[in-house]
């Protein structure tokens, strides 16, 4: 004796990380009792889908089957979490019941949340989704309205914004169109070049500026060190604006980390400039470095292809901080799970600041500093010697004089500045052409050796220093690099005693030197 069986199949995509796989909804009608059950390792969000999925549609003017149903989310082996499953749910019940044709849903990949009367509201992960098509083969994505500016950013692929469930069934019955989305990319880019801040508001603090000039140039960590006022969160904030501008392709990788943790805003198809991130000092690890129980990037992803702005360093919890080498030492961040592990990417420039002791004060001539030593020595201890290692510049930053702040000549402005540093860059890039990085910072021993040879004078200037300063072989390492940046702003293909000298002058915060 056979049974009535209805079913059908709507493809959709799951978060993996940053990436998205395809996922196979499959809707199972049998007769029996009124059921809804949802297999396939769903997560809550997912489960509760059924009220969510029955509403709609009942609001929608169809009628929702009083008979047994069955989803399946393949693969199983793959954890599925989000709202995005309610449209391809809904439409695989609709085609199941005859509502829609079935025949049609193969041709697209659906995401979307629904809401009771019906409406799509957006969902995490547009872009990567509209990426995963690409690469799977398929034409078309279908995506809420409000995230049809991210997914269109992928050329060969039509993006098909909707705003209700009733006008997706209107356009798989062929009774209405849904024009693609459209993006101009190039004005997106366009619009983002102007900054309102920039160096020229900054007087004064020329030798912390040159300090930012060398880390924009070779994508060097870099640690400020000066009493409160001095201007170091503005010197920081300054920072992207001579940074060079991202490219198309990293505009479409920290788009990905945006879209994942749903950050971009509306109608924003691409993040056009380098990520600032500032996260407060109260931030827990989970915050800073990604993770929770649905994995999500944290604040190290977040700035990616951009920097990472710590102010008040030693106020961070010390266990959050040293979570920060692996992202610093690997350019990525893997959180491991029992069921799984992602990875993130994280290359960004961590840009920190801090006090010289908890009052901040300590050698101001104008203020007296209250500070024991062993306050002191216990406020700068949170900073551990091998996280100190990884921060190849450590300038100080002092309070700046009354007649810098009065003077009338302005000084020079972020665009002077950021040629220098493109000029630099692309030297590097074209060094670095069959590398997976295009910075002096990401050298590794083996290109140290090849690009950062120096002559006898500098060598005898280099090992006075160790000597004198009791600097780590790690610090040895960052020397050379940051010299050979100096020299790349320069335009010298040679490295010089005189860029090892001012080298050795962003290392005196080593643990052998004055920090220590």
């Amino acid at each position: 004796m056979g049974r009535d069986v209805l079913l059908a199949k709507v493809l959709s995509s799951a978060i993996v990380g940053i990436n998205a796989c395809r996922v196979e909804v499959e809707v199972d009608i049998t007769a029996g009792l009124p059921t809804f059950t949802t297999v396939g390792l769903p997560e809550t969000s997912v489960k509760e889908s059924k009220e969510r999925v029955k509403s709609a549609i009942n609001n929608s003017g169809y009628r929702f089957p009083d008979d047994r149903i069955t989803v399946n989310l393949a693969p199983a082996d793959i954890k599925k979490e989000g709202t995005g499953f309610d449209l391809p749910i809904a439409l695989g019940i609709l085609a199941a019941t005859g509502v829609i044709p079935n025949s049609d849903l193969s041709r697209y990949l659906i995401l979307g949340e629904l809401s009771l009367d019906g409406r799509i509201k957006p969902v995490r992960g547009s872009l990567s989704m509209a990426l995963a098509a690409r690469e799977a083969g398929y034409g078309a994505v279908i995506v809420p309205d409000y995230n049809g500016p991210e997914a269109s950013v992928v050329t060969d692929v039509s993006v098909l914004p909707v705003k209700t469930l009733a006008e997706v069934v209107s356009f798989f019955r062929g009774f209405t169109q849904i024009e693609p989305q459209k993006t101009d990319v190039l004005a997106d880019f366009e619009k983002d070049r102007h900054f309102e801040v920039d160096y020229a508001d900054v007087m004064g603090q020329e030798h912390v500026k040159r300090a930012l000039e060398i880390a924009a140039a070779g994508g060097h960590n870099l640690l400020m060190i000066g009493p409160p006022g001095s201007g170091k969160t503005m010197l920081a904030k300054r920072l992207p604006t001579i940074l060079p501008p991202i490219s198309f392709e990293e505009a479409v990788e920290t788009t990905k980390i945006f879209s994942v943790a749903g950050l971009l805003e509306n109608n924003q198809a691409l993040i056009t400039r380098r990520p600032f991130r500032s996260p407060h000092h109260t931030i827990s690890d989970a915050g800073l470095i990604g993770g929770g129980h649905i994995p999500r990037p944290g604040e190290v992803s977040l700035a990616h292809n951009g920097v990472l702005f710590m102010d008040e360093l030693p106020e961070y919890k010390k266990h959050v901080l040293e979570v920060l080498r692996q992202p610093l030492e690997d350019s990525r961040v893997t959180i491991s799970r029992a069921a799984s592990t992602l990875t993130y990417p994280s290359s960004f420039m961590l840009v920190a600041a801090m006090n010289p002791c908890p009052c901040g004060y300590l050698g101001d001539s104008k203020h007296e500093c209250r500070c024991s030593l062993q306050q002191i020595h216990r406020y700068r201890s949170k900073i551990s010697g091998p996280l100190l290692d990884r921060i190849d510049i450590h300038v100080e930053v002092p309070a700046v004089p009354h007649k810098d702040l009065m003077a009338e000549s302005q000084a020079e402005p972020s665009a002077a500045i950021g040629r220098r540093v493109a000029a630099a860059r692309q030297i590097q890039a074209k060094r670095f052409r069959r590398a997976k990085f295009h910075c002096n910072a990401r050298m590794g021993s083996r290109h140290i050796k090849t690009h950062c040879k120096i002559d006898d004078a500098s060598r005898r200037l280099l090992e006075s220093a160790i000597d004198k300063l009791g600097l780590s072989a790690r610090a040895f390492n960052r020397i050379l690099k940051i010299a050979r940046t100096i020299a790349d702003l320069q335009a010298g293909s040679d490295i010089h005693a005189d860029h090892i000298s001012e080298a050795i002058q962003y290392r005196s915060l080593d643990r052998g030197g004055a920090f220590g």
